[in-house]
């Protein structure tokens, strides 16, 4: 699978200070949460999805931009994990002008929304159909989590992996369908012929 992300609007993203340390924590995904639609589909994480990948190295940075790493999960200057709400995570920011310039800038409110960067693992979505006819995608197993990102300006979510994965399942049903007319013709075809058989018994009977 290819990689993707996602952006989280209501993150709760905060800055705090510890120890002369500045320390910012958000939520990088919700649990349960249904997306905007994103392009044909909306979409949630299950609970659980997150399961294999929170021993992965995962990257802080900032807007995704590998130039910008504030932090790193395998040098313990980045935390993250799960609980009942979401994947969370927690940054020990560098003493670096771009780390400093986020800082003010979460404090401000002018930054207020994470993303993450992710691939889903084979057989960990399902797609479903609600009562209204839109098409739920659920991730229900991450593959790789590459990055969470405190983000400045998230313009749209980059579903295009996600557009191509709902194309195949349309082809699937598509399919399924054309597979259940065509068990449904043969059994009319043999229903009919039943009954063709059935007359000629009755007619030879009754000659």
């Amino acid at each position: 699978m290819e990689r993707e992300v996602r952006t989280l609007s209501a993150a709760g993203l905060e800055c705090r200070s510890a120890d002369d340390a500045r320390v910012i924590r958000g939520y990088a995904a919700k649990f349960d949460v249904l997306s905007e639609n994103l392009g044909g589909f909306r979409e949630k994480i299950a609970p659980g999805a997150f399961d294999g990948v929170l021993a992965d190295d995962v990257r802080a940075l900032i807007n995704h931009d590998p130039n910008l790493i504030i932090g790193r999960t395998a040098a313990g200057t980045a935390r993250i994990g799960v609980d009942d709400a979401g994947l969370w995570y927690e940054v020990d920011l560098p003493d670096t002008n771009a780390a400093r310039d986020l800082s003010e800038s979460i404090s401000r409110g002018d930054v207020s929304q994470s993303s993450f960067a992710f691939t889903v693992a084979s057989g960990g979505q399902d797609w479903t159909e609600d009562d209204e006819g839109r098409v739920i995608r659920t991730i229900t197993k991450m593959q790789r989590l590459y990055d969470v990102s405190p983000v400045t300006y998230p313009a749209y979510p980059d579903a295009t992996v996600g557009v191509r994965a709902l194309d195949q399942y349309r082809e699937r049903k598509t399919e399924e369908q054309r597979q259940k007319d065509a068990q449904e013709a043969a059994r009319r075809v043999r229903e009919k012929r039943a009954n063709q058989a059935r007359l000629e018994r009755i007619k030879t009977q009754a000659i």
